[in-house]
């Protein structure tokens, strides 16, 4: 099974974290809601010399759906809000396209406005920036 990387061109956006076991565990958590887990994608890369098992590099996010993006946005946020210790997520559609960086600590701090806020800011890197669809009538 050939590994994909993570700025290739599989499409979808990327969620980044410090390391493996976070990349790993920030999966897990978005696979707890059953809507998403057909969106979702662990990208690894294959073990280096003498390890056992591939590398999590990233989580792709395979939907534009607006209600997929909202969801991603939220569960990330409590995510990080659950942390223990401070990770950094990395949120982009593409090398060169947006890109948003959170912080267990940073969102800690947040208001309720501030952190609505961060949830748009991540949606739209997960958009690549574009405005989200507008429904018939909105």
């Amino acid at each position: 099974m050939m590994a994909q990387r993570p700025e290739g061109g599989d499409g979808g956006a990327l969620l980044v974290a410090d390391s493996p076991d976070e990349v790993r565990d920030l999966y897990a958590w978005l696979r707890r809601e059953p809507e998403l887990r057909a969106a979702l994608r662990l990208v690894e890369q294959p073990p280096p010399d003498g390890a056992l098992g591939p590398v999590a590099e990233a989580v792709r996010v395979l939907a534009d759906a607006p209600e997929v993006v909202a969801a991603v946005a939220s569960m990330v946020i409590a995510w990080l809000r659950y942390r223990r210790t401070d990770v950094k997520i990395t949120v982009k559609r593409r090398k060169d396209g947006p890109e948003v960086q959170v912080t267990a600590t940073g969102l800690r701090a947040l208001s309720p406005a501030q952190t609505l806020d961060l949830a748009r800011q991540i949606e739209s890197a997960l958009r690549d920036g574009r405005e989200p669809p507008q429904l018939p009538g909105g």
